[in-house]
């Protein structure tokens, strides 16, 4: 997939944008906060339907400004865009003609960002590691989704039951955890084979940035392990009760990464865990280019380069600027690491400048 044009209006701190685009490689330079990331959060949006870092639309509005737009056109004319003014309901249309749903959108566009705010896989709580694996296998099985929503809401349901002061209806009861089981299992079995399969790639990424160095492991921990998910469900429902939520199901999930054997959330140097995340995610674009109808994703690096000894960046240097990855998206506020990068590749590059939300080449 190839992002052509971007138009942005009152995106962030972007008042007005057009950028012609490099099929390759696009780099954005300035100082932390001018706005180089929100140019990176657009292109997310148009995969998304959603901002990558605030899930409240209104609050991507310009501050003072009544509306957002965000409009991208990709190769085999396909254009994308999305509006919104404050008050209302966004609009997301495919050239020109409106989502009746927004999950008919997920995996047009596959995408795979790396930033900062990825060392919450690691220190972070398990939600983090779920929407980690949710994320991408939606990008490729649009039943998933269905199947997240179907659960989430029997997990709503039976949660409102469990906070009633009268004791609920157990027959009721029984019915959405029914129904909770039957989508958490689905959910289980894609989330397992997508980490079986995934594993190995990620692994031989991590090899590769740290140089042999150091084994990393990532295990996929499910309350489906223990057995029918319907009687693992049943089996605390007084517990839960007292609770006043669910304390099993798959919205528990978890994946625990290990270094040399041991939690990687104690050991490690932040070098280490930052390397972890870009091997992780390098491995889901792998992922997605071979099962997304073999449509190369966008590649997105915000700032990946700071905590990393000179080693590690070249050899994620060697990486990006290799054939196996599409067009990507660069941002740095060190110009040195781009123009290694540049100097690597025979490829089309294009460099912009970034100062205060305003965008020049």
């Amino acid at each position: 997939m190839i992002l052509e044009k971007l138009s942005l209006i009152n995106y962030k701190n972007i008042r007005a944008a057009n950028l012609e685009l490099s099929s390759k490689i696009n780099c954005l330079i300035g100082q932390n906060g001018v706005g180089k990331t929100n140019v990176l959060d657009a292109i997310y949006f148009l995969s998304f339907c959603h901002s990558a870092s605030n899930p409240i639309d209104s609050q991507v509005i310009t501050h003072d400004e009544g509306f957002f737009l965000i409009e991208g056109t990709y190769q085999e004319e396909l254009c994308i865009s999305c509006g919104m003014k404050r008050g209302t309901k966004k609009h997301f249309k495919r050239n020109k003609k409106e989502y009746k749903r927004l999950s008919e959108h997920i995996g047009l566009i596959p995408l795979v960002m790396i930033s900062p705010s990825d060392t919450l896989l690691i220190e972070g709580g398990s939600e983090d590691r779920r929407k980690l694996m949710d994320v991408v296998i939606s990008q490729y099985d649009r039943s998933y989704i269905d199947a997240m929503n179907r659960y989430n809401k029997a997990l709503l349901q039976r949660n409102t039951m469990l906070k009633q002061e009268e004791e609920p209806d157990p027959e009721v009861l029984s019915l959405w955890e029914e129904q909770m089981a039957i989508e958490g299992e689905r959910i289980f079995t894609c989330r397992d084979a997508f980490v079986k399969a995934l594993t190995p790639v990620f692994q031989r990424y991590y090899e590769t940035i740290s140089g042999n160095k150091e084994q990393v492991e990532m295990t996929y921990i499910s309350h489906c392990q223990r057995g029918p998910l319907l009687e693992v469900i049943q089996r605390d429902r007084q517990k839960d009760r007292i609770m006043g939520f669910s304390l099993h199901g798959v919205h528990r999930d978890d994946l625990v990464f290990s270094l040399g054997g041991h939690p990687l959330k104690r050991e490690g140097s932040q070098g280490q865990h930052k390397t972890f995340v870009i091997a992780l995610k390098l491995a889901q674009f792998d992922f997605l280019k071979r099962t997304n109808n073999q449509t190369t994703p966008l590649l997105l690096l915000d700032d990946i380069f700071d905590k990393l000894d000179a080693d590690r960046v070249e050899q994620i240097v060697k990486l990006v600027a290799s054939d196996e990855f599409g067009q990507i998206f660069i941002t740095d506020t060190n110009r040195d690491h781009l123009d290694q990068i540049l100097s690597r590749t025979s490829h089309d590059y294009r460099i912009f400048h970034v100062e205060n939300g305003n965008i020049h080449v």
